[in-house]
């Protein structure tokens, strides 16, 4: 294969539609926007939202409260899943990262205190439940703020 005997893949490349070039085109006089009405019209159509005079939904639902944009949302782990590592393992994000334990760490990692541990584990987490710091506490292991 050569340089000039590249060609793009059929049908990858559309020719655009130019509209109002003769009748020829089918697309000539209105150019496909039909006869009068305000869709016809040049700055034609109503804004986002408008549903032709009726109160629009974003008027007729509700509101109510607040979404906090700054708000953060931490990849949450319980206890039980602790129980795959080893003794004396150090259990950090990056590790649950890789062992695929959380698909995303989002803005940090919580540890919640549901289900039992068996192993002594020194775990790394910028969050932790009290129950889940004492239950860690009670297997031997240790807890570290990050």
């Amino acid at each position: 294969m050569k340089l000039h005997e590249l060609k793009p893949n059929e049908g990858s490349r559309k020719k655009r539609n130019r509209v109002g070039r003769g009748m020829a085109s089918g697309n000539g006089k209105t150019s496909g926007r039909g006869h009068n009405g305000q869709n016809s019209r040049s700055g034609g159509g109503v804004r986002p939202g408008f549903e032709g005079g009726q109160n629009p939904i974003y008027r007729r639902l509700p509101k109510r409260g607040f979404t906090n944009p700054n708000r953060k949302e931490y990849a949450v782990i319980n206890m039980d899943v602790l129980n795959r590592f080893e003794e004396g393992t150090i259990v950090t994000p990056e590790l649950l990262l890789e062992t695929k334990v959380v698909k995303n760490l989002r803005d940090g990692l919580k540890v919640l205190g549901d289900g039992e541990l068996k192993v002594k584990v020194t775990v790394k987490a910028h969050k932790f439940s009290r129950t889940a710091a004492e239950k860690i506490a009670a297997a031997g292991g240790a807890t570290e703020v990050l």
